[in-house]
Protein backbone atom coordinates (compact mmCIF):
# COMPACT_ATOMS: atom_id res chain seq x y z
CA UNK A 1 0.00 0.00 0.00
CA UNK A 2 1.92 3.06 -1.38
CA UNK A 3 2.00 5.95 1.08
CA UNK A 4 2.04 9.29 -1.01
CA UNK A 5 0.63 11.31 2.07
CA UNK A 6 3.04 14.20 3.31
CA UNK A 7 3.06 13.95 7.26
CA UNK A 8 5.24 16.94 9.36
CA UNK A 9 6.88 15.57 12.62
CA UNK A 10 7.41 17.97 15.19
CA UNK A 11 8.78 17.45 18.50
CA UNK A 12 6.40 18.36 21.51
CA UNK A 13 6.29 18.44 24.87
CA UNK A 14 9.18 15.71 25.03
CA UNK A 15 7.12 13.94 22.44
CA UNK A 16 7.04 13.30 18.53
CA UNK A 17 3.81 14.49 17.26
CA UNK A 18 2.66 13.84 13.35
CA UNK A 19 0.85 16.04 11.67
CA UNK A 20 -1.05 15.41 8.24
CA UNK A 21 -2.12 18.90 7.45
CA UNK A 22 -5.79 18.06 8.13
CA UNK A 23 -8.28 21.37 8.75
CA UNK A 24 -9.37 19.63 11.39
CA UNK A 25 -5.94 18.97 13.67
CA UNK A 26 -5.46 22.62 14.82
CA UNK A 27 -9.17 23.71 15.03
CA UNK A 28 -9.58 20.60 17.57
CA UNK A 29 -6.07 20.53 19.13
CA UNK A 30 -4.48 17.00 18.09
CA UNK A 31 -1.91 15.36 16.21
CA UNK A 32 -2.59 12.68 13.37
CA UNK A 33 -0.32 10.16 15.33
CA UNK A 34 1.98 10.98 18.56
CA UNK A 35 4.92 8.35 19.51
CA UNK A 36 5.67 8.65 23.37
CA UNK A 37 8.89 6.46 23.87
CA UNK A 38 8.23 3.01 21.86
CA UNK A 39 4.53 3.70 21.91
CA UNK A 40 2.53 5.21 18.70
CA UNK A 41 -0.80 6.23 18.84
CA UNK A 42 -2.43 7.22 15.58
CA UNK A 43 -6.11 9.20 15.67
CA UNK A 44 -9.47 8.29 13.55
CA UNK A 45 -8.64 8.87 10.41
CA UNK A 46 -11.63 9.36 7.85
CA UNK A 47 -10.65 7.98 4.54
CA UNK A 48 -10.66 11.61 2.51
CA UNK A 49 -9.05 12.57 -0.38
CA UNK A 50 -6.40 14.55 -1.21
CA UNK A 51 -8.80 16.96 -2.97
CA UNK A 52 -11.46 16.99 -0.02
CA UNK A 53 -13.96 14.28 -1.61
CA UNK A 54 -14.68 10.66 -0.54
CA UNK A 55 -15.45 8.12 -2.06
CA UNK A 56 -18.86 6.25 -2.38
CA UNK A 57 -17.34 3.08 -1.86
CA UNK A 58 -16.57 1.83 1.93
CA UNK A 59 -14.01 -0.48 0.45
CA UNK A 60 -12.01 2.96 -1.14
CA UNK A 61 -12.48 4.40 1.97
CA UNK A 62 -11.24 1.85 4.35
CA UNK A 63 -8.12 1.44 1.91
CA UNK A 64 -7.47 5.64 1.85
CA UNK A 65 -7.49 5.31 5.38
CA UNK A 66 -5.90 3.02 5.76
CA UNK A 67 -3.02 4.64 3.61
CA UNK A 68 -3.39 7.54 6.20
CA UNK A 69 -2.95 5.54 9.14
CA UNK A 70 -0.01 3.73 8.04
CA UNK A 71 1.86 7.05 5.85
CA UNK A 72 1.41 8.49 10.26
CA UNK A 73 2.92 5.81 11.66
CA UNK A 74 6.21 5.87 9.03
CA UNK A 75 6.61 8.78 9.67
CA UNK A 76 7.18 8.40 13.66
CA UNK A 77 9.36 5.47 12.88
CA UNK A 78 6.95 2.34 13.13
CA UNK A 79 5.90 -0.37 10.63
CA UNK A 80 2.46 -1.80 9.95
CA UNK A 81 4.10 -4.80 11.26
CA UNK A 82 4.11 -3.46 14.50
CA UNK A 83 0.15 -2.51 14.75
CA UNK A 84 -1.18 -4.01 18.07
CA UNK A 85 -4.90 -3.02 17.79
CA UNK A 86 -7.04 -1.22 15.59
CA UNK A 87 -10.24 0.50 16.15
CA UNK A 88 -13.03 1.21 13.26
CA UNK A 89 -16.04 3.32 13.39
CA UNK A 90 -18.43 2.79 11.11
CA UNK A 91 -21.55 4.42 9.74
CA UNK A 92 -23.20 1.06 8.83
CA UNK A 93 -22.25 -1.89 10.01
CA UNK A 94 -24.48 -4.40 7.79
CA UNK A 95 -21.59 -3.46 5.11
CA UNK A 96 -18.38 -4.74 7.60
CA UNK A 97 -17.65 -7.12 5.15
CA UNK A 98 -16.17 -4.50 2.82
CA UNK A 99 -14.21 -3.37 5.46
CA UNK A 100 -12.93 -7.00 6.67
CA UNK A 101 -11.97 -7.69 3.03
CA UNK A 102 -9.67 -4.36 3.09
CA UNK A 103 -8.03 -5.02 7.01
CA UNK A 104 -7.34 -8.57 6.09
CA UNK A 105 -5.42 -7.63 2.99
CA UNK A 106 -3.54 -5.52 5.26
CA UNK A 107 -3.49 -6.71 8.17
CA UNK A 108 -3.80 -10.61 7.54
CA UNK A 109 -0.77 -11.85 9.01
CA UNK A 110 0.02 -9.06 10.80
CA UNK A 111 -3.43 -10.07 12.92
CA UNK A 112 -3.81 -7.24 15.30
CA UNK A 113 -6.51 -7.13 18.25
CA UNK A 114 -9.50 -4.91 16.66
CA UNK A 115 -12.98 -3.68 17.19
CA UNK A 116 -15.61 -2.11 14.74
CA UNK A 117 -18.55 -0.77 15.99
CA UNK A 118 -21.56 1.18 14.22
CA UNK A 119 -21.65 5.41 15.38
CA UNK A 120 -24.49 7.46 14.05
CA UNK A 121 -22.21 9.67 12.23
CA UNK A 122 -18.57 10.58 11.82
CA UNK A 123 -17.08 14.36 11.47
CA UNK A 124 -17.75 14.46 8.31
CA UNK A 125 -21.18 12.99 6.92
CA UNK A 126 -19.39 11.75 3.69
CA UNK A 127 -17.20 9.75 5.72
CA UNK A 128 -18.47 6.00 6.40
CA UNK A 129 -15.28 5.25 8.42
CA UNK A 130 -13.30 5.93 10.80
CA UNK A 131 -9.75 3.81 11.79
CA UNK A 132 -7.10 4.02 14.71
CA UNK A 133 -4.61 2.35 15.41
CA UNK A 134 -2.78 1.54 18.37
CA UNK A 135 1.79 0.84 18.05
CA UNK A 136 4.31 -0.44 19.49
CA UNK A 137 7.93 -0.06 17.80
CA UNK A 138 10.72 -2.53 18.94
Amino acid sequence: MPTSIHIEVKERFGRQCASSGSAWEPKLGYSRAVRSGPFIAVTGSVGVNPDGTYSPSLAEQTRRSLTIVQAAIEALGGKMEQVIRTRMFVTDVSKWQEVAQVHGEIFGEIRPATTIVQVGALIDAAAQIEIEADVVVA
